[in-house]
């Protein structure tokens, strides 16, 4: 029972690993052949190297959208073609946040060291920040971004829960019926089952677009 258990779990694991790498050399944002990918029981581990903060992240993306994955260890290496100061990175950054129609740049500030951005300030919605962390990632030169950009409150508690609620019953492959949302001053928690990695990502930018969320806890377990 066990040597076919285990056998069974190798099959899905060569399966899970031969569709990731299909994806990622499908993808346009992803240029690099030079990604390793394991699999573990499900669980995904991405090494090896990309030019572009924004391909590391495409690559992890394309990883979590695939079926069957319950985790993904993101241990890709940023090695850009060309070195760039800090001054550098900083100057086009904040210049492409100031022409980025979804992010009010008067309200951020960027700083950065060692080719890490971080971006502070406060917006009033969720993708506003998420724009921001995005327009920093296309950078030349840029190794990582932390975005402690953080979001203002705007409605009740009671509103927040329920239009999250809502949201999930508008999501055609989405049951909301094994998950739970509590929230508390602009910080969600989402509780119960889905079904794939992709599902609860799906959950939870569902709890993010609400308005007033300032930090989103998913604690949605993966359960083929």
């Amino acid at each position: 029972m066990t040597v076919a258990k285990n056998a069974f779990s190798k099959k899905r694991d060569d399966r899970i690993r031969e569709d990731i790498i299909r994806q990622i050399e499908w993808d346009p944002e992803i240029e690099s052949r030079d990604i390793s990918v394991k699999v573990d029981e499900c669980n995904v581990f991405l090494s090896g190297f990309v030019h572009g903060y924004l391909e590391r992240m495409a690559a992890e993306r394309v990883a979590k959208s695939v079926y069957g994955v319950a985790s993904v260890a993101n241990d890709i290496d940023v090695k850009p073609k060309t070195q760039r100061t800090d001054p550098e990175i900083a100057r086009d950054v904040a210049q492409t946040l100031r022409l980025h129609a979804s992010v009010p740049d008067d309200k951020l500030k960027v700083t950065v060291r060692d080719g890490f951005v971080t971006l502070n300030g406060t917006v009033s919605w969720n993708f506003e920040r998420l724009s921001a962390e995005r327009a920093a990632q296309t950078i030349s030169g840029v190794l990582g971004v932390i975005n402690l950009i953080q979001i203002k409150p705007t409605v009740s508690v009671p509103q927040v829960k329920e239009k999250i609620e809502e949201a999930w019953k508008r999501i055609v492959d989405l049951d909301a019926r094994g998950m739970s949302v509590v929230a508390n001053d602009g910080t969600v928690s989402l509780y119960g089952h889905v079904h794939s990695w992709a599902e609860r990502e799906q959950a939870e930018t569902a709890a993010w677009q609400a308005p007033g969320v300032r930090e989103v806890s998913n604690h949605l377990v993966v359960g083929l």
